[in-house]
Formats: C-alpha cells, sequence, structure tokens
C-alpha cells in the first residue's frame, strides 16, 4: 500500500508538473518566443484548476472508492502531459494542456492516496502519511535530470511524450497490484455499507477547525510558494553564484523529505497542533535571515527551517482531517481543504514576482511571508482536543472508536 502510494504521489498529476517545468522553459522560449514567466504560468493553470478538481474528485472516491478514482486520474493525468507535446505557437495550447492534466488527472492527487492510508492506518498514521507523501521528494529528485536528458537528445516535444509514461508506465501497474485501500463505496449487492465514523462534508464546514485549518494551509503555502521559485535570485542578487544558491535550495529540498518523516513519526505521540505549531513557525525566523546580508551558512539553516515546515504542513493536513473531522466524509473534506492548498500554491509565485516587479526587492516579499508563518503556524494551537467518532459495523455490534479502532462497550 506504502510502496502504490508513493509512486501515486510522486508521478499523480501534482507530483512532477511543477518539478519538470523548468527544464521546458529555455527550448519553448526558444522556439515560440514565449517569456518565461508565460511557460511557468503553466504551474498556475495545473495547480488552480486541480484544487477546483480536486472537491469532484473527493466526491467521486467517497461513491465509487479511491482505487477506481485513482487508477483513472493516472490514466488522465499522462494523456494531460501527452497532450502539450502537441502544442502550438498559441500559448493556450500548452496552458489547455496543463488544465486537462489538472482535470483528467485530479483523481490520481494527495486526496486518493491519503485517503487510503488515514482508512488504513491508526496507530502509525502519521508516520505512513509522511512516508507516502515523501513521494513528491522522489519527484524532485528523479524528474529534472530525466526530462532534461530527454530534451537534450531528442527535443523538448520527446520530453513531454516521456513525462506522460511516468504516470501510465510506473505509477499505475504499482498501483494496480498494490493499491487494494478499505473501501466502503459501492458495497456487493445484497450488503448494506458500512458507515465509516465522523462528520459529514458539511458539518465539517460548520466546524470551526475546518476554517482554522483553511487560514493555516492559504497562509503556509503563499508564503512557502513564494520563497521557493524566488531564492535563487534573491541569493544571486546578492553576489552569490547560481551553483552556491543551488545548494541553498538543495537543503530546502533534503528538508522537505525529512520533515515528512518526522513530524510524522512525531504527530503519531504527541499531540498534532504543538507539532505543528513547533515546525510551522520557524520560517518567520528564516524570512528575517533571507532580509538580511548575513553569512553563507546563515543561508543553509534558513533554507532547513522552511524545508522543514514544507515538509510538514501536507501530511498535517490529512492527518487533521482524519482527527478533527474523522473519516466518513474524508475524501470530500481533505478536497476541500486541498482547494486552499492549489489554490495559494498557484498564486505564491506570481504574487511574489509581482510585488519584486513593483518594489525592486524582494524585501517586500519575505517580510510578508514572515507575516503569513507568523499567522499559519500558531493558529492550528486553537484547535483543541482530538474528538471522539463512533459507529456500529452491523446490528447488535459495539461500537468503534475512530481514535483507537478499539471497542467501546
Amino acid at each position: 500500500m506504502l510502496l502504490a502510494c508513493v509512486a501515486g504521489v510522486a508521478f499523480g498529476s501534482i507530483g512532477f508538473a511543477t518539478y519538470s517545468i523548468g527544464a521546458f522553459v529555455k527550448p519553448l522560449e526558444a522556439e515560440f518566443g514565449w517569456g518565461r514567466a508565460d511557460v511557468q504560468g503553466a504551474i498556475l493553470f495545473s495547480m488552480g484548476l486541480g484544487g477546483i478538481a480536486a472537491p469532484l474528485a473527493g466526491m467521486l472516491i467517497d461513491r465509487f472508492g479511491a482505487r477506481l478514482i485513482a487508477l483513472t486520474g493516472l490514466i488522465g493525468a499522462g494523456l494531460g502531459f501527452l497532450s502539450a507535446a502537441w502544442a502550438t505557437s498559441s500559448i493556450w495550447t500548452f496552458y489547455l494542456a496543463y488544465a486537462l492534466v489538472a482535470c483528467l488527472g485530479a483523481g490520481s492527487g494527495p486526496v486518493s492516496w491519503t485517503r487510503a492510508i488515514a482508512v488504513q492506518f491508526q496507530k502509525s498514521r502519521g508516520l505512513a502519511l509522511g512516508l507516502a507523501l515523501s513521494g513528491t521528494g522522489v519527484s524532485a529528485i528523479f524528474v529534472p535530470p530525466y526530462v532534461v536528458s530527454l530534451i537534450e537528445n531528442f527535443g523538448w516535444r520527446i520530453g513531454f511524450v516521456g513525462l506522460s509514461l511516468l504516470p501510465v508506465a510506473i505509477a499505475l501497474p504499482i498501483a494496480y497490484f498494490f493499491f487494494h485501500p478499505r473501501d466502503t463505496a459501492a458495497p456487493r449487492p445484497g450488503v448494506q455499507a458500512t458507515q465509516l465514523p465522523g462528520l459529514t462534508a458539511l458539518e465539517a464546514l460548520r466546524s470551526y477547525r475546518f476554517w482554522v485549518l483553511m487560514l493555516s494551509i492559504i497562509a503556509m503555502y503563499l508564503g512557502i510558494t513564494g520563497i521557493i521559485p524566488n531564492l535563487i535570485p534573491a541569493l544571486t542578487d546578492r553576489g552569490y553564484s547560481p551553483s552556491a544558491a543551488a545548494a541553498v535550495q538543495s537543503v530546502f529540498g533534503l528538508a522537505v523529505i525529512f520533515g515528512r518523516l518526522l513530524v510524522g513519526w512525531l504527530i503519531d505521540r504527541y499531540w498534532a497542533p504543538a507539532v505543528a505549531a513547533a515546525v510551522l513557525t520557524p520560517p518567520v525566523i528564516a524570512c528575517v535571515i533571507f532580509l538580511n546580508d548575513v553569512p553563507y551558512a546563515a543561508y543553509l539553516f534558513a533554507a532547513l527551517l522552511a524545508g522543514l515546515a514544507a515538509g510538514a504542513e501536507l501530511d498535517l493536513l490529512a492527518f487533521f482531517t482524519a482527527r478533527y473531522f474523522g473519516l466518513r466524509s474524508y475524501a470530500r473534506t481533505y478536497s476541500l481543504l486541498y482547494a486552499g492548498v492549489a489554490v495559494a500554491a498557484g498564486i505564491g509565485p506570481a504574487a511574489f514576482a509581482y510585488v519584486y516587479e513593483m518594489t525592486g526587492s524582494y524585501n517586500t516579499s519575505f517580510t510578508l511571508a514572515a507575516i503569513l508563518f507568523a499567522i499559519g503556524g500558531p493558529c492550528v494551537l486553537t484547535l483543541g482536543r482530538y474528538p471522539t467518532f463512533t459507529h456500529a459495523r452491523s446490528a447488535g455490534a459495539a461500537p468503534v472508536d475512530i481514535t483507537t479502532g478499539r471497542g467501546k462497550g
């Protein structure tokens, strides 16, 4: 199950779109004359529409089960990337391809994989989520050199063909054989569906906790995605070589993977909001460091703090959804919250770039990011104690406690 989820997260619709786009900037610029910002604008279509499609995917998952929707989504993501190989001089054909990746591949996003983990694991749910979502780190390591090699040897169109093979040739077979989540959707004829414990999506929307999480998500992802693409330019503006600046970003990437696993292990043992606040708030310090002319080692430390937070946020979102709202409508509830992730991730880079163009400096952007982190980290402390949800599996059966899985008499 974990292997299938890692592959699905790595090579699903969201996993590698951002990490691969940079390799296509110069080839598309040379062939069509598009600006670099124009090419990277495709990510807004991919992430933004992915956020809009996520709630629909969540509804389908709750209705038909995660397996069917995930497998279909992997095929859809492959078709979307394949269509990019036929982009013309009109940039809208390129944007349409990334829109197809988001819409056709919506079922291969984190909603499917995290729902399976949340239902399958209880005692070690946090660590399992961290392992599954570390697929983004796998994608960050593997995809860029793979795409660059294809483009250098065969051209950018074959590069997109190569991308289309990742979800279909790698993730799809692994998911087909190993992704068999415990679904309660579509029961056998004559068998009543088991009702998982928890709130409906509408009940979750009425909870203050939902909106606290949404506030934290939007604040954190606006800050994180604003920093990532601007980190290298900001450091090279201060006189560092591109390789030295890239090394700082590499520390960020390694910290993302480590943060996922560390936070997953901690939230299985300690109150998750406290862990979240301890990890999500320190990027305020990172932004203060980036604002000043300090020794190189300080920038490496700042990248470490920011990377830990970036790695933790998505794991925490899945964990909080399961613990505070239950599993009854997990996919729908998580997908609504994930829409905030996708929209913020799509807006963040463009917003920070716009601020730079207006002010001629990254200082304002880092200041805004510090304010966002100061809001997004501590606010999760208001979530309070974990609620307990119960259900009866069959007539006369003892209720089951969602927090432990043990019967309550």
